[in-house]
């Protein structure tokens, strides 16, 4: 690697703006040259390796990862079936009925167990999993916002020195009474005003996108959060309530025995269906956050590509 590709690596981009602002040709002419051909350039590279970076995290989809489990468990509770603990008289009680209806209730509670122990599992893996995607994403972020400022002050430096040089074209008269140098000097800097003018333009947008891109980062970044906290909850509260009257419930029905407190165990049950439906629900905002996320990225990288 080339040392002075090395330095400026490891130089912040505070310093990068620094060390340009302290380089800077004193004649507008000069300045307009470096200006229309590369200005920003270091911002623009760092910006396309922070974005590159952000894309790889946002991959790393918390939806995708904690919704199998929900399902799982959110298409074994309706296989839960307390119509079978109703009361169906001495005859069938004679006969073995009971029993017969009460073992297949407890095989659906026993089924839906196991989905929930997955949630418990599957939850706690995917929030170990994302903590370092969400420490990356955090320090991008911080990043992509200097440089993108850093870049809005850079196109304001060259606002004014285009400002400076126009004035400078129109104080040099009529261009049909000078001579011939005079003229295509003229000529050159009217161009280089052009020149400079689409960069600012281009430069303006990429710093756009790429603002636009933290922006829905930092909002997809809120929705994971909330996701993990009220899957969280669902896996803590309603899972547990759920197991502790659902397991002696279960018990006594493939034993035979009389069920007891069957309505406070049927609206445990219904309580966690709902729950389920508001985190699945959840995990598809969330899903659509991060599409739209990738979406910002793609167009941050089409802006920075056209001024690489």
């Amino acid at each position: 690697m080339d040392p002075d590709d090395q330095t400026a690596s490891l130089m912040t981009p505070a310093k990068l703006a620094q060390v340009s602002a302290a380089r800077a040709p004193v004649s507008p002419s000069a300045f307009l040259d470096q200006m229309a051909a590369d200005v920003g350039h270091q911002h623009v590279r760092r910006l396309a390796e922070l974005r590159a970076a952000l894309e790889r995290e946002a991959r790393a989809s918390s939806a995708a990862s904690v919704r199998p489990p929900l399902e799982e468990l959110a298409q074994a509770l309706p296989q839960v079936d307390f119509g079978l603990l109703e009361p169906r008289g001495w005859w069938a009680g004679l006969t073995g009925k009971n029993r017969s209806a009460g073992a297949v209730f407890a095989a659906g509670v026993d089924a839906a167990e196991g989905a929930a122990r997955s949630v418990g599992a599957g939850v706690g893996a995917a929030q170990k999993a994302q903590q370092p995607h969400a420490v990356t994403a955090d320090r991008a972020l911080v990043e992509v916002e200097v440089e993108y400022q850093a870049l809005d002050r850079l196109i304001d430096q060259g606002a004014r020195w285009l400002q400076t040089m126009r004035s400078q074209l129109q104080q040099r008269g009529d261009p049909g009474a000078l001579d011939a140098n005079a003229r295509r000097q003229v000529d050159e800097d009217a161009a280089r005003c052009e020149l400079l003018v689409s960069r600012l333009k281009a430069l303006r947008a990429a710093a756009a996108a790429s603002q636009q891109a933290r922006q829905q980062a930092l909002a997809t970044a809120e929705r994971r959060s909330e996701l993990t906290r009220s899957t969280l909850q669902a896996v803590a509260s309603e899972v547990t309530g759920w197991r502790s009257r659902l397991s002696a419930l279960a018990a006594a029905a493939a034993e035979g025995r009389a069920a007891g407190r069957l309505d406070a165990a049927r609206e445990a049950h219904e309580q966690l269906q709902r729950r389920l439906a508001a985190v699945l629900a959840d995990c598809e905002q969330l899903r659509s956050h991060e599409a739209a996320l990738l979406d910002a990225l793609d167009a941050m990288r089409v802006q920075l590509d056209a001024v690489a």
